[in-house]
């Protein structure tokens, strides 16, 4: 390894920093100075074709310098400067206190050519703060060490600049310790798949390239349990498939973490089956997990809107009566914004704090409840509350999705809607009585009576049904064959068709009180004659789930995410007086049944969620 720099000294240092020092020791059976090996606990996230290539979530560039999106590394002209001061690459040092306590701390650098290398550390009420400034030489590897102070024990993030002063070449860099790992972490990705034969064996394949790679690649392996049972991946490299019967998500990820306790992992990861994201990713959570002092620490993976691949969809959830995306919106290339988000995720996260299953890392041990046989929706929400988990989302750990909302339907409005009842009843959420669940129901009636959705409001009247039908109904249709082909057939309406021309959005515009006005009338329901009042409007994707957009509207085209696609929905009194009519019918059963219920669900969800109840629902009992 050849390093090169000069004393350390530095342009804005504090009484309370330890300096970075180039480290070497003496090596007693060759009489050199050498340095120690390093554990390079974050290493380089680059942008990548197919997956992300928002340069700028990646890093800060000014001058000339340019940064590959086919392979690693970044080549510069003189006076060009790379910071790694945004999402992917940001180092938060307060995560890292807090979850491993002090380490030795070095930054690991690989390259050609000759760079000023300035380090920064940042908190909540300033911003950002030089540590350490010198001109080194890449010639190889390059290892600068460095101890922060006491006041980085808190929110704090770390980054670092390069700026070029001749034609230069950057191929790689991490975040390191000299500091030995506490626990060897055997990591158990679990990927669920249904008919997604080629989106899962180019998941596998990405797999095995990163695994055979990876200096941790021996300690993870990925499992696909297919639902289908029509993957053709043949095991090895880490990968293993197993048939499985289509009990959903629930069924798919509940038999990956049965199969990764009896494998021996020590942790299992689920995740899914298109696997959109940076593999690197994967060697992050697992050094994370090494050094972790906590066992019951867990990794949420935020998900990235794959239309805007620089905007977070969440960073986390919680749940409080409903589900609360975290961050939503937010510019991943924008500094000033991922730091708050960093030390905001730092503190104690809140007990209503879950773990989407697009990825999520935990540990085995401390999994005492199974998933819940949702089918899919709401298995993620009860499985993170009910166990006890540290949940820690990490800079640059995320997945990329399609919107949440092209995917919205009367089938995924039925199952979140059962879901969320389901987490009250059964007490995996926090506790609330009949009363404290009207703002639920309320909600779910108006954003889908406002927007005319009646095959959605029909579908979350068969939820309320369902769901007082009691837990011992989701073990009987835990395939949801049933429901999936009566949910089919209700929806007359909803249901994309294809679009000959393209359609131009068309909103209606009114001031404050006039929306007032129409919110009060239920979007024109109440009106007299409210068959016959109203526009025309056309509303894009991002507008799909907006009720706010709808007013005065008697009929309302909805675009899908690529104006290819759309469904036409108009006022109907009689479908609005039906459902109402049997909404308030279901509202007024369930006050009578609610205490019945909750001892019910209660009971129900510990059976449902017990070993002894999957190893039958999966047959595992009988295969041995």
């Amino acid at each position: 390894m050849t390093q090169s720099a000069p004393d350390t000294t530095t342009s804005a240092a504090s009484d309370t920093t330890t300096l970075p020092t180039n480290r070497k020791v003496l090596d007693m059976e060759t009489g050199e100075l050498t340095s120690p090996a390093g554990h390079p606990v974050q290493g380089a996230i680059w942008p990548q074709a197919g997956i992300s290539t928002e340069v700028a979530a990646h890093f800060e560039l000014s001058g000339p310098v340019g940064v590959s999106l086919t392979e690693r590394g970044a080549d510069f002209g003189p006076g060009g400067t790379l910071s790694t001061s945004t999402y992917y690459n940001l180092f938060n040092l307060g995560k890292w206190r807090k979850n491993s306590g002090e380490l030795p701390l070095e930054l690991q650098l690989s390259g050609r050519g000759r760079f000023v290398l300035s380090i920064h550390i940042a908190g909540p009420h300033k911003y950002s703060r030089q540590v350490f400034s010198e001109t080194i030489t890449l010639d190889g590897d390059f290892r600068q060490a460095f101890v922060p102070g006491d006041e980085a024990l808190a929110r704090t993030v770390l980054y670092f600049e390069l700026t070029a002063l001749e034609h230069a070449r950057l191929d790689d860099f991490a975040w390191g310790t000299t500091a030995a790992p506490r626990r060897t972490p055997e990591l158990m990705l679990s990927v669920t798949t249904f008919r997604r034969e080629a989106e899962v064996e180019v998941t596998a394949e990405r797999f095995r390239r990163y695994r055979a790679a990876s200096e941790v690649g021996e300690h993870i392996r990925m499992l696909i349990v297919d639902n289908g049972q029509t993957v053709t991946v043949e095991d090895g490299g880490g990968v293993t498939v197993i048939p499985n019967e289509n009990l959903g998500g629930a069924g798919g990820f509940t038999r990956g973490l049965l199969a990764a306790r009896e494998s021996g992992a020590t942790h299992c990861l689920f995740m899914d089956d298109d696997a959109s994201i940076q593999m690197e990713a994967l060697t992050r959570v697992w050094w994370f997990l090494a050094y972790a002092i906590d066992s019951r620490t867990a990794v949420a993976g935020g998900m990235i809107n794959a239309a805007q691949r620089w905007q977070v969809w969440e960073n986390g959830a919680e749940f409080d009566l409903v589900c609360k995306p975290q961050y939503a919106g937010l510019d991943l290339r924008k500094r000033k914004r991922v730091f708050r988000m960093e030390f905001e995720t730092t503190a104690d996260p809140s007990p209503d704090l879950y773990g989407g299953w697009w990825f999520f890392a935990f540990p085995v041990e401390h999994a005492e409840h199974l998933p819940f046989p949702f089918f899919v929706r709401g298995d993620d929400v009860s499985f993170s509350l009910v166990n006890d988990f540290t949940i820690v989302r990490l800079p640059g750990v995320s997945s990329i999705q399609e919107s949440f909302t092209d995917k919205a339907s009367p089938l995924t409005w039925y199952l979140d809607f059962r879901s969320h009842l389901a987490h009250h009843l059964s007490g995996s959420a926090r506790e609330r009585d009949w009363r404290g669940i009207q703002s639920l129901i309320r909600s779910f009636y108006l954003r889908n009576v406002l927007r005319f959705h009646y095959d959605t409001l029909s579908a979350v009247n068969l939820a309320l049904e369902d769901v007082m039908r009691g837990p011992e109904f989701f073990d009987e249709n835990a395939d949801m064959a049933q429901r999936r082909a009566d949910l089919k057939a209700l929806t007359t309406t909803e249901a994309w068709h294809p679009l000959d021309r393209p359609a131009r959005q068309r909103l209606g515009r009114f001031p404050r009180p006039l929306r007032a006005l129409w919110l009060a009338t239920l979007n024109g329901h109440l009106l007299p004659l409210g068959d016959r009042r109203g526009t025309r409007l056309t509303l894009t994707a991002p507008y799909r789930d907006d009720y706010r957009k709808t007013y005065g509207a008697a009929e309302i085209t909805y675009l899908n995410a690529d104006g290819t696609a759309a469904y036409v929905v108009r006022r109907d009194m009689r479908r609005f007086r039906e459902e109402t009519v049997r909404l308030v019918k279901n509202n007024l059963r369930l006050l009578r049944l609610y205490p019945k219920l909750q001892k019910q669900w209660r009971e129900g969800y510990r059976d449902l969620t017990s070993d002894q109840y999957w190893n039958t629902k999966l047959r595992l009992d009988d295969a041995a």
